[in-house]
This record gives structure tokens, C-alpha cells and sequence, in this order.
């Protein structure tokens, strides 16, 4: 596979790999079992289902021919990494955390939120605009203001 200069975890399908890519996409779609992985020796080792899910999504990405990039994060976060995963300024991030909506913890006088916890609350977060922005386009629709 290709690795990408610019993020040493980028990585791009190479033309030579999209047959294996696509066939594994597809078997990875299918399977309900445990995957496991056979070495060259005959070894088998079960993966985990977090690692199958990861794999899952990467492979399906590559075979739509799109860069996958693994981001690896800390347990815990400081506040400006958090604020810039959540894609929020770092004073709103405070707030949030002042205010209780996002649980955090004192390391001396600096605060630090577990990764659990805030993707806990974006998908919380991200959950509740999708359906206000359904909501807002079911009133748009009744008063004939949107095209489909």
C-alpha cells in the first residue's frame, strides 16, 4: 500500500490492489461470524470485533477509492484537542465542561476529558441536530417551501 508523505498514516489503494480490496469488502459485509486471521505457518487467531469494525470501514473506504487515515488519540484529551475534534472553539469547550455537559477531570489546575466521554457527547450532539434538521425540512415540505 501506498503511504502518503504528508500523514504517515494516510495510506491509498494502489490500481494493482482493487480486485483483492473489492473481494474483501464484500466478504467482510457478509461475514456474521468471528473473522479470524491465518498466518503463513497455519497459526489462527480470532480478531476482535473492535478491530473487525475497524477493518470493516477502512476496507470499505479504500474499495470506494477513498484515503483512509487511522487518527490515534490519548484516553484523555486537553481541552484544545478536544475542541478541535468536536470542531468548536476551545473557550465554547470550557463552557460545555463548566456548564456539566461533558464530564471531565483536574490534573493539577489543567482539565482533561476522556476520549469515551466526548465522543459520548458528540454523538449525542450529532444525533439530536439530525433530527432537528429532519424536523426542519418535514416543515419546510408541508409548507411547500422545499423541492424534491
Amino acid at each position: 500500500m501506498l503511504k502518503q508523505k504528508a500523514s504517515p498514516e494516510s495510506v491509498l489503494l494502489q490500481e494493482k490492489e482493487q480486485e483483492s480490496i473489492a473481494q474483501l469488502a464484500q466478504i467482510l459485509s457478509r461475514e456474521s461470524a468471528q473473522s479470524k486471521l491465518v498466518t503463513s505457518n497455519g497459526e489462527e487467531i480470532l480478531i476482535p470485533e473492535s478491530v473487525c469494525n475497524i477493518l470493516r470501514q477502512a476496507v470499505q473506504a479504500m474499495a470506494s477509492d477513498r484515503a483512509v487515515s487511522i487518527v490515534l488519540h490519548n484516553r484523555e484529551l486537553t481541552t484544545q484537542q478536544a475542541a478541535d475534534i468536536l470542531n468548536v472553539s476551545r473557550p465554547f469547550l470550557v463552557k460545555l465542561l463548566d456548564e456539566g455537559a461533558i464530564p471531565y477531570i483536574k490534573v493539577g489546575s489543567h482539565r482533561r476529558i476522556r476520549f469515551k466521554d466526548l465522543i459520548i457527547y458528540k454523538e449525542h450532539r450529532d444525533s439530536k441536530r439530525r433530527k432537528l434538521l429532519d424536523q426542519l425540512i418535514e416543515m419546510t415540505e408541508e409548507a411547500g417551501l422545499y423541492e424534491e
